[in-house]
């Protein structure tokens, strides 16, 4: 009787479980009235993840005079008001910090909370573990950090936590290839609250607030298609309507006895603006969101009013009111929509640059915070290479000599860092400490993991060493002891040329490979500019310089010696031993030329294919506005608005003097006492490198200064640029154009700059000049045959965006942020620019990571063999091909990314498809069980069904191609395509795998 009755309330919870997860989704969405105007009425909190607080201040609810905000208080008044009554309903987007609020319920409320995800009434919007910057941010990045997130609510909630709608109602300006990742993660639609004012002006007179996005111009229709909808009231509250404790709207008072009674007023308010809110959409439904930063804290007070806002509203159907009003969810407003069978035009472009009016470009955050940019991008680098290690290594990296290690500390860091206040560079000082000390964090917990997965695969327990100060040549391990190994790990699918730079006290070194061959090395003196940005970090006289080949997906080993004795020094020219004689620079592919008056950089030359490309390069400043006169808009951390059109430049000659050697020829630059280059050239290499030193910038003449470095060539191009979405797809700019407004240009600079994620170029019909990047940063073409960057920003005064302090970064030593980076100028062939561009934007972001030892430590385990290279796979991958994602899912699984890195139509050899044999792939280990999934890896590619929507002009709905049954032996990547895999993997013998 008792397992009878065992059963039964084991089928009982089964049944309830079943019809749960069936209540959640669009299934779960309200009744509306046809023939009515119903208003979604959108509960909702904006949490941003670190802006004017940190992260743990806002979750807390800490230094609360400065902003108001508890984002654990939030979701303890929200779940209360949920269960009071089943038509509310709640949205949350930001898992960073529900993850955190979710560690600290019970067993009891957890269960509960289960319960109304299950059943629609708590539904999760967007699920990135923040809601990620679209222009700074790289495409690796964000899907790393949307990845994070879709991962907890999958393990959480099951079925019912995955979102179906994209949300990103704060971002400064939205890029197509955000929309592009939006939709092969399996979202249904998008929706977002800023774009440019003239652009929301013409689109609400046309009706064009909703639309389908064509994010891509290289994967076949529907793949990159995403419907898009543009909020009407950013994402706050229509006016008069905030019912927060942080607002200061009335409340509804409605007993007729009150003096202040308002029902009426309120009611005709509201219908007021829906009719007018309705004339700039074109279905029978709208939507309102009821919420702003940080709002819900006291939900009773939202949910009051908005409870008797319905009920009066509703009311007045009775005196044949149109207008039926609901509680809702972006994804029920989404359906509404997708059920009304209209079409919807198509849009092509992306929505850069953003203004909020006209004097208003949010187009300096594209470049503010450059050194945590920079820092932001290397973690990533350093984040890959831990999750490929922690693959590679099994359990050992985990739990080995070195302790603990811990990968889930940088992916949350690194997911935190991608948010719009963080990356983009908007937040507080404090605030953008804080980030940094996060990714210092996470990366120290990877160290532990590589150590133990690289002891693991050396076979050699060494006291590894990470420099993290090699970009101004110190390193105390490479300084001070006379014999010390140094490993490169790969993580690219193709074999890499390295050019190691290390800080050395000696004269002479003996560099030798892993097969004990000596390798040319050259020694070099560190540059006075060097010495000047180290400070007192530092007194390494040298550096050595060497070649290092290491193998695709796996490490090499060279041992460095020092030698007695005394070693010729390089070649030095100074400039002022040159006289009229032009000063040159080449190796077996380019030739530069300097100016022999002004020491500026003049032309390029392509030896391979005889091009030759007048080329001027200095640096310059704009005057950022102090916002005096009729406007007073000025520059701050968002804003760029220079006082002048034409910058000053930062010199009318620079100082000179020529380094040359076997491995490495440079010119050094110094243009003022806060400014200096070096031109660089490397055997082999078929780019100049730039390495460009800036600050600190001066303000003691109190103007703010906005720092740039311009290229200026007779190429006739049009007014036409291009530049990187995300370090992906190129899109094409015109100077003073907008694809889908007629723009009226108010801010001839600043309105046409753009993010430059990864890649700027301009080229006419035969010649192409590229510029690579080393992070995010803003850029243009104001004139033909010009490009121009902008490196470095500091500024006095605040722009009036919420921020509330100026962009004066003071720095370590309190006088202002140095910043050091590198430009990679290609000149080619317009046919041939993508092959070279291409594969090196990949290699610059998968740098090799450099460990360091001092060498003779004890074997891993007894009677192991010393492993001095190796690789985890059987052999080199084709040039379009990427491994985006080698990383542990969970105890069993690891997740796997492969792309095709070309664009459709752009490269004669690398922009066709390409097919991989995953199953041969690699010689680490052999997969198993092989799964395709969606982007975000949480839903199976071939189940996934996303809504289907009618582009104007079509003949109907465009359909997704079925899925074809998976060959691991023959995975075909289109250009530009991603694939993604959840696999299962059995281990070979690692001896094996090596060199």
């Amino acid at each position: 009787m008792a397992a009878r009755r065992l059963l039964l309330l084991l089928l009982l919870g089964a049944a309830q479980c079943i019809a749960a997860a069936a209540a959640c989704g669009y299934q779960s969405c309200p009744a509306t009235k046809p023939g009515f105007l119903n208003v979604h009425l959108v509960p909702h909190t904006h949490d941003d993840v670190g802006w004017l607080k940190t992260v743990d201040q806002y979750f807390y609810g800490a230094r609360n005079a400065k902003q108001h905000a508890g984002v654990r208080y939030i979701l303890d008044s929200v779940i209360p008001q949920l269960l009071s009554d089943p038509t509310k309903r709640f949205i949350y987007v930001e898992i960073a910090f529900f993850a955190r609020w979710w560690a600290l319920q019970t067993e009891s409320m957890k269960e509960t909370v289960k319960g109304l995800v299950n059943e629609g009434r708590l539904e999760f919007i967007n699920g990135g573990w923040c809601m990620n910057d679209e222009a700074s941010t790289h495409y690796s990045a964000i899907i790393d950090q949307m990845t994070l997130g879709f991962q907890f609510l999958e393990d959480t909630f099951g079925e019912c936590g995955k979102p179906r709608v994209a949300w990103h109602i704060d971002p400064f300006g939205h890029s197509r290839e955000q929309a592009s990742l939006f939709a092969q993660m399996g979202f249904d639609g998008y929706f977002f609250g800023r774009l440019d004012y003239q652009d929301k002006e013409n689109r609400e007179k046309l009706r064009e607030m909703e639309m389908i996005w064509r994010a891509s111009a290289s994967l076949a229709p529907p793949a990159a298609d995403l419907f898009t909808g543009v909020l009407p009231n950013g994402y706050n509250p229509p006016r008069l309507l905030c019912w927060d404790q942080l607002c200061t709207d009335q409340p509804i008072m409605d007993v007729q006895d009150l003096e202040d009674y308002n029902v009426d007023f309120v009611v005709d308010h509201f219908l007021k603006v829906a009719a007018l809110q309705s004339q700039h959409y074109r279905s029978d439904h709208i939507v309102m969101t009821m919420g702003s930063d940080f709002q819900y804290e006291n939900a009773n007070l939202w949910y009051s009013n908005l409870d008797l806002l319905i009920k009066y509203v509703n009311e007045q159907q009775i005196n044949g009111s149109k207008v039926n009003v609901l509680y809702s969810t972006p994804s029920c407003y989404l359906w509404e929509l997708h059920q009304s069978n209209l079409t919807w035009s198509v849009k092509t472009d992306d929505f850069f640059p953003y203004a909020d009016g006209p004097h208003q470009f949010w187009t300096g955050y594209f470049t503010s915070r450059p050194a945590f940019k920079r820092y932001e991008r290397m973690t990533n680098n350093f984040l890959q290479v831990c999750n490929q290690l922690e693959v590679l290594a099994e359990a050992k990296a985990t739990d080995g000599p070195y302790g603990l290690g811990d990968s889930s500390v940088l992916k949350r860091a690194m997911g935190v860092a991608q948010h719009h206040d963080a990356v983009a560079g908007t937040a507080q000082q404090h605030v953008s400490d804080d980030y940094a000390k996060r990714l210092a964090e996470g990366r120290n917990s990877c160290q532990v993991l590589i150590n133990n997965a690289l002891s693991s695969l050396i076979g050699s327990k060494e006291n590894f060493v990470f420099c993290d100060y090699l970009n101004i040549s110190v390193c105390p391990l490479t300084e001070n002891f006379k014999t010390f190994i140094v490993y490169l790990y790969n993580p690219l699918g193709r074999t890499v040329t390295w050019n190691v730079r290390l800080p050395v006290s000696g004269a002479a070194y003996q560099v030798t490979d892993p097969a004990g061959h000596s390798v040319t090395n050259q020694i070099i003196p560190v540059s006075d500019f060097t010495r000047a940005v180290r400070r007192d970090k530092g007194t390494a006289p040298r550096e050595l310089l060497f070649q290092a080949f290491v193998p695709p997906l796996g490490f090499t080993t060279y041992t460095v010696t020092r030698l007695s004795g005394q070693a010729s020094s390089p070649r030095e020219q100074k400039s002022k031993r040159v006289g009229k004689t032009p000063l040159q620079i080449e190796n077996e592919h380019i030739r530069v030329l300097f100016d022999p008056n002004t020491g500026f950089l003049r032309q390029i030359q392509n030896l391979d294919k005889d091009i030759r490309l007048p080329l001027l390069q200095n640096f310059f400043w704009y005057n950022a506005s102090l916002g005096t006169g009729c406007c007073p808009q000025v520059s701050g951390a968002y804003i760029f608005r220079p006082n002048r059109s034409d910058p000053f430049p930062m010199a009318a000659k620079a100082t000179t003097h020529v380094v040359k050697g076997p491995l490495v020829v440079e010119v050094y630059q110094n243009f003022s006492s806060w400014c200096s280059q070096v031109v660089r050239l490397y055997p082999g290499q078929k780019f100049v490198e730039l390495e460009w030193t800036v600050g600190p910038i001066p303000v003691r003449d109190q103007w703010g200064k906005e720092v740039v470095s311009r290229f200026e060539t007779d190429l006739y191009t049009d007014g036409r640029f291009y530049t990187d979405s995300n370090g992906r797809e190129i899109l094409e700019r015109r100077v003073d154009y907008r694809e889908t407004w007629e723009l009226n240009q108010t801010e001839p600079v600043a309105g046409n700059y753009y993010p430059v994620n990864s890649r700027i170029y301009i080229k006419n019909k035969k010649v192409q000049l590229t510029v690579l990047t080393d992070r995010s940063q803003g850029g243009t073409s104001l004139t033909n045959g010009s490009l121009e960057l902008m490196v470095h920003r500091r500024l006095v005064v605040d722009d009036g965006r919420g921020v509330g302090e100026a962009l004066l970064e003071p720095g370590e030593y309190k006088d202002g942020l140095v910043v050091r980076g590198k430009h990679l100028l290609f000149l080619d062939t317009v046919e041939s620019s993508a092959d070279l561009h291409r594969p090196q934007a990949q290699q610059e972001f998968m740098a090799p990571q450099i460990v360091l030892a001092p060498g003779g430590g004890p074997p891993y385990r007894d009677n192991q063999s010393l492993s001095l290279q190796f690789s985890a796979l059987n052999g080199e991958l084709p040039l379009n091909v990427h491994i985006l994602t080698l990383a542990q899912w969970d105890e069993n699984s690891i997740l796997i990314r492969l792309e095709n890195q070309f664009e459709k139509g752009e490269s004669a050899n690398f922009s066709g498809p390409v097919d991989v044999d995953l199953q041969g792939l690699f010689s680490a280990f052999t997969i198993t069980t092989l799964q395709e999934m969606t982007l975000g890896a949480n839903h199976v590619k071939q189940s996934m069904e996303r809504l289907r929507w009618s582009p104007r002009g079509a003949p109907g709905r465009t359909f997704q191609k079925p899925a074809v049954d998976l060959d691991p032996t023959a995975v075909t990547l289109q250009p530009m395509e991603i694939k993604t895999f959840l696999a299962t993997v059995k281990y070979t013998n690692t001896d094996t795998n090596r060199l």
